[in-house]
């Protein structure tokens, strides 16, 4: 068990007072009314001698953050979801159990206040105490600085306490889900409907990753959680739901960065007789309607890059944004030495499964990617590194697939869907070979997928994005860990 630090042990002893009073130190229901700001914004325009003729009065609830206790009267702030309020309170107000009990009271314990809305003579909206109610007391003080450099790990690792230190965390919390749910009507008013799908699964499918394994005890069966939401999706155009998406967690085991967590939040989205043009022109719609109606802009600041949403936006291919980079045409004909010899005067590794295509993505990654800062749809992926997207008609070495790049970072990812049952089976046989000449990330043989295919799935557009990514776009933090409410950490020592 372990010690207590002295201002612990007071506290303690002021909870087993509270009790000996009768009193649930920690607590029971209150029924709150009002909140701090719903209160501030309402009277802020009132000048301090019309209150004198208003006997308007509120009630409300939250932790206390300041205290400035005097003789038979004193001053402190509590804060709810919304931010925080002053409270006036007196003796002769509240009378003289009630005082003696605030008088107990300390930085972090929750109470309840019922009284009438005033302003103090220097302009600030404040409660008048007239019913004082003890809700929970803090067993542990709160700490006096919880937002330096040195407390970052604690911060994420004890989000609790930062968010109620930290009112810029609390803002991303509440932004977040303003966001999330923006997407969901943008979504639901063009006709998607939104559906869930396993998160546990024996394959690996729909994006090149690493899994995290685990065991279904009844069955005696290894499974993964899921790297992906694609093909239980598309499945649902081939039963004839058209228009669907999903917004869920999914895991892949890699290492963890200011943009990368190993559990996420991915959104994919299929829509029926769609394709590659449509998903960019829902992309841009819908990244501008969470600009204009979530946060009123569409300028944005995002890792020392001032990001305009204003379209039309970029589309480039991959081929051609290398070529105007480097001066390497890869739309020309050449042979894998060729391309290997390219390389290593690059000096860029070439792995034992790597074709043409994987080259010509490691030259893009190198040269094009961190180059791409405004909105950008970077179209045409080599064949090889898109198993699931239809072949670009004009030149098969390509495919019909796009990702959207801000800051030089991956935003979505999208495809004109695949829809032959016997290509589709002979690019999942590829993978396997690559996986045995030593490509871990490469996808399994889905065979579920290619009978459904067989049934016939219409042609079709998808796209997924990271939804973490997007809310540091919007949000302006450079951390993934600033809008993961628990993003994973590595263990406390």
């Amino acid at each position: 068990m372990r010690e207590f630090s002295d201002q612990e042990l007071v506290r303690r002893e002021k909870a087993e007072n509270i009790k000996n009073l009768g009193i649930d130190p920690f607590g029971t229901r209150f029924d709150r009314t009002d909140f701090a700001d719903d209160i501030k914004n309402k009277y802020k325009d009132v000048e301090h001698d019309e209150f004198e003729s208003m006997d308007d009065t509120a009630t409300v609830a939250g932790r206390i953050m300041f205290i400035r206790k005097m003789g038979k009267a004193s001053f402190f702030s509590i804060q709810d979801k919304t931010g925080k309020i002053q409270i006036y309170i007196s003796i002769n107000d509240v009378g003289e159990d009630a005082y003696s009990l605030f008088k107990t009271a300390d930085l972090g314990d929750i109470v309840g206040v019922y009284g009438k809305i005033m302003k103090t003579q220097t302009g600030e909206i404040t409660i008048k105490c007239l019913k004082y109610t003890h809700l929970v007391k803090a067993l542990r003080p709160l700490p006096e600085k919880f937002h330096g450099l040195t407390d970052i790990e604690e911060r994420y690792r004890r989000r609790y306490v930062d968010l109620i230190m930290n009112e810029e965390s609390k803002k991303v919390a509440f932004t977040r889900s303003k966001i999330i749910r923006c997407i969901q009507n943008f979504m639901d008013n063009r006709g998607f409907i939104e559906v869930e799908t396993p998160v546990l699964t024996t394959l690996l499918t729909g994006a090149s990753a690493r899994p995290f394994i685990t065991h279904h005890n009844t069955q005696d069966l290894d499974m993964y959680l899921r790297i992906a939401l694609e093909l239980p999706l598309k499945r649902l155009l081939v039963g004839g739901m058209e228009a669907v998406y999903e917004i869920g967690r999914v895991f892949r085991n890699e290492g963890m960065d200011p943009k990368h967590n190993p559990e996420f939040t991915l959104m994919e989205a299929y829509l029926a007789y769609s394709d590659l043009e449509g998903m960019m022109d829902l992309t841009e719609s819908m990244f501008q309607e969470i600009a204009k109606k979530v946060f009123g802009k569409m300028t944005y600041n995002w890792c020392g890059n001032e990001i305009n949403l204003e379209g039309p936006w970029r589309r480039i291919s991959m081929v051609d944004a290398i070529k105007d980079i480097t001066g390497i045409d890869f739309k020309k004909e050449m042979t894998l030495e060729e391309a290997k010899t390219l390389a290593k005067s690059h000096d860029i590794i070439v792995e034992d499964h790597f074709k043409i295509g994987h080259i010509i993505n490691a030259f893009f990654e190198k040269y094009v990617e961190e180059t791409l800062i405004q909105p950008t749809f970077l179209y045409g992926h080599p064949v090889e590194i898109s198993p699931l997207t239809k072949n670009n008609h004009d030149d098969p070495r390509f495919v019909d697939r796009f990702e959207l790049f801000i800051g030089g970072k991956e935003f979505a990812n999208a495809y004109t869907e695949l829809n032959d049952p016997i290509i589709q089976l002979e690019r999942f046989e590829d993978q396997l070979k690559e996986r045995d000449l030593g490509n871990d990330e490469a996808n399994d043989i889905d065979m579920d997928f290619i009978e459904a295919l067989e049934y016939g799935m219409p042609p079709a557009g998808g796209i997924g994005y990271g939804i973490d990514r997007l809310c540091m776009l919007f949000t302006e933090s450079e951390s993934i860990r600033d809008v993961i409410l628990f993003p994973t950490m590595k263990e406390r020592k």
